[in-house]
């Protein structure tokens, strides 16, 4: 049997609000007990005095790149990169070559998640057929197969009745269907502005955030099915989601970590490693992001995690492939949000948690009894910096190298076995 006892930590449990030291203890890859733990024979003894242990965080959207393109990422890399980060479960978008639209590829993923025996990996399914927006993928099969819901990624979803049949189809699974919130008619590099104009790149206006989210809204209104939408990068994004919410919608939402952790002040020389999609948005929206994770309105925050090679990051910014490998850097740059006031920890662990969780329909992301022994054990206080050399994701594309943070993971285990890090 599995035994692992966690002594004098401080338990973060953003489900039930826990926030005090205490114990904790697995048994057989669950958490049986928490608070004060008796002496348990045969279990390995973890003294955590001085650090915080909260479940192992959720993120609602990674790509991979297997199958087709391993040589940039592969499931095994993703899930060393994920751990790395404190994540212990990864919804893996099905933006791959060939696209995860038929229910081998799920169950490819399921099994290869199985045989890595690191993070979990979870295969969102395609919505579309080779994410045209025409033909609905055969949404039943991948639902038996395992996929968590669906979602043509950063393909938007244009046409109305497509999106309608999709969010009536899943319905009948009960899955979400995500789309990304842009209008595709209104494409640019850069958010309509001063700031794109003096730059001379093409822009997209903010507003096309806004005109998708209301059409989907509305369909969601018409047809009761479960909505997602991600990532959500502006003010009015926000507004319309949590008017949703007010009516009663079957509605959820994210943001992802660059809309929090920077602006378009960074687009202004030209660095191809800020650049995303959506593009950046102004210093307002960002705020109003924040704002929208701190009161709940937006459900989770997720990494984004967009690997690439620095070929497709070496050319002209408005050439380069747009993301960010953002997966080992969650945690760290959630917490910066803490640290300065603008998101409360238990808040802010919530949205990294269990408001993914309860959207994927795990059972993880709690520190209660029963539920899966998927942990991080983390020095909130020591400060250190960001070094992307020392990634565990085969991609490097990110513009957080050498950022100084707070906060250190010291293990992250998953079922009950430390898979990063060292437990003392």
């Amino acid at each position: 049997m599995n035994r692992l006892v966690v002594r004098n930590a401080r338990l973060l449990d953003p489900a039930t609000r826990l926030d005090q030291v205490g114990d904790l203890l697995v048994l057989d890859g669950r958490i049986a007990d928490l608070g004060s733990v008796g002496p348990v024979s045969g279990a390995r003894v973890v003294d955590a005095t001085g650090w915080a242990l909260m479940p192992g965080l959720i993120d609602l959207r990674v790509a991979s790149r297997e199958p087709g393109a391993e040589h940039i990422e592969t499931l095994a890399s993703l899930a060393d990169a994920a751990v790395a980060g404190g994540v212990t479960t990864a919804a893996v978008l099905p933006a791959t070559d060939p696209p995860i639209e038929e229910p081998a590829l799920v169950e490819l993923i399921l099994r290869q998640s199985d045989r890595i025996g690191r993070a979990r990996l979870r295969p969102w399914a395609a919505l579309t057929r080779g994410f045209g927006g025409q033909v609905l993928a055969e949404m039943g099969l991948l639902s038996a197969a395992g996929a968590i819901g669906f979602s043509d990624g950063g393909h938007p979803v244009a046409h109305a009745g497509v999106m309608r049949r999709a969010l009536a189809y899943a319905r009948t699974f009960d899955r979400p269907v995500m789309n990304h919130p842009s209008d595709p008619g209104l494409v640019g590099v850069a958010t309509e502005g001063e700031l794109a104009t003096r730059a001379g790149l093409s822009a997209t206006p903010a507003i096309a955030e806004r005109m998708m989210l209301e059409r989907d809204l509305a369909l969601v209104a018409l047809t009761g099915g479960r909505y997602h939408a991600g990532p959500i990068t502006t003010a009015a994004g926000v507004a319309a989601i949590r008017r949703a919410k007010q009516d009663g919608l079957p509605v959820t939402a994210d943001t992802a970590l660059p809309y929090i952790a920077l602006n378009e002040v960074a687009i202004a020389d030209y660095r191809t490693d800020v650049k995303v999609w959506p593009p950046l948005r102004s210093e307002a929206d960002r705020q109003a992001v924040v704002a929208g994770l701190a009161d709940g309105t937006l459900d989770a925050l997720s990494s984004d995690h967009q690997p690439h090679d620095a070929d497709a990051k070496r050319l002209p910014y408005s050439h380069a492939a747009a993301g960010i490998a953002g997966v080992e850097t969650l945690l760290v740059l959630a917490l910066e949000q803490v640290h300065t006031g603008s998101v409360g920890l238990l808040d802010m662990l919530a949205r990294l948690t269990t408001g993914p969780g309860s959207i994927i329909g795990s059972d993880a992301g709690r520190l209660a009894r029963g539920c899966p022994a998927d942990l991080v054990l983390v020095d909130l206080d020591r400060p250190w910096r960001i070094d992307a050399d020392a990634f565990r994701s085969k991609a490097r594309n990110t513009p957080f190298h050498r950022r100084p943070v707070q906060g250190r993971i010291i293990a992250t285990v998953v079922g009950g076995e430390a898979v990063f890090g060292t437990l003392p």
